[in-house]
């Protein structure tokens, strides 16, 4: 599989994009960036999109890929997510006032975008794509996501703070080739992080302990006001499977 990082950060500014991670050029992994950091050339050939959960660092973008590619396309983009998710993108982004509700333009039979309910740990094949949603400990029933294919897996559970089931159902793939999570905050603002449910460095160390073992782990989510002192703090971790997603557009490639 290949994974094209359009966004890696937990905050918006020059040079910052929010989560979005694009996989074999077809199935988007949350919507944080990707009008912006894709051509809508290849916005248009996003068939599948699979969202977390509905905070708008993860979802704003589905606004501007709808408006970019309306008309473009003789399908619409097949949208998944927690049922709770879709209703709070339609009742507050996709509400005809904020943004226009794209699930029935041109018409209901044939939208822009369509919403796709999933349960936690039910397994879905989406696009060629075995997917397995996995609930994570985040506000709003955030959901992780296992994605496996052509016999490689890759786990994803980009807005967490500690939690125990995904990792106990990741250690059942043998086949699991990279994790994706994250960290947002310095070790300083350790309350804050976990008043908000995410990691800083200090947390996410004892996180690793829970995981799978010797699988490279990429860290995003980083808040860019604190990008550099949290780069240090990270390398100063010395765990050898730690990668950090400092840098959007990369291209990752996973056999």
């Amino acid at each position: 599989m290949k994974v094209k990082v359009i966004g890696s950060h937990g905050g918006v500014a020059p040079g910052f994009k929010t989560t979005s991670f694009l996989i074999d050029d077809c199935l988007l992994i949350d919507a944080g960036s990707v009008a912006e950091g894709l051509t809508v050339d290849a916005q248009k050939r996003i068939d599948h999109i699979l969202i977390s959960h509905a905070h708008l660092d993860h979802i704003k973008d589905m606004a501007f890929l709808c408006d970019n590619c309306f008309g473009l396309r003789d399908k619409p983009f097949e949208v998944y997510s927690h049922h709770t998710v879709k209703n709070a993108i339609k009742a507050h982004l996709m509400n005809d006032i904020i943004w226009p509700d794209f699930s029935k333009i041109p018409n209901e039979t044939n939208p822009t975008i369509r919403f796709n309910e999933i349960i936690p740990e039910k397994k879905v094949m989406i696009g060629g794509y075995e997917i397995l949603p996995v609930s994570v400990n985040h506000p709003g029933d955030t959901l992780g996501y296992i994605v496996q294919k052509d016999n490689v897996a890759l786990l994803f559970t980009l807005d967490t703070s500690s939690t125990d089931r995904i990792w106990q159902l990741a250690k059942k793939y043998k086949n699991l080739a990279a994790i994706f999570t994250e960290i947002s905050f310095p070790d300083h603002m350790q309350a804050v992080a976990e008043l908000s449910y995410h990691h800083c460095p200090k947390t996410l160390a004892k996180e690793i302990r829970k995981m799978p073992m010797d699988i490279p782990i990429y860290i995003g989510h980083l808040k860019p006001q604190f990008h550099s002192e949290l780069i240090t703090a990270i390398n100063g971790l010395e765990e050898e499977n730690l990668h950090i997603l400092d840098q959007d557009g990369m291209i990752l490639k996973f056999t």
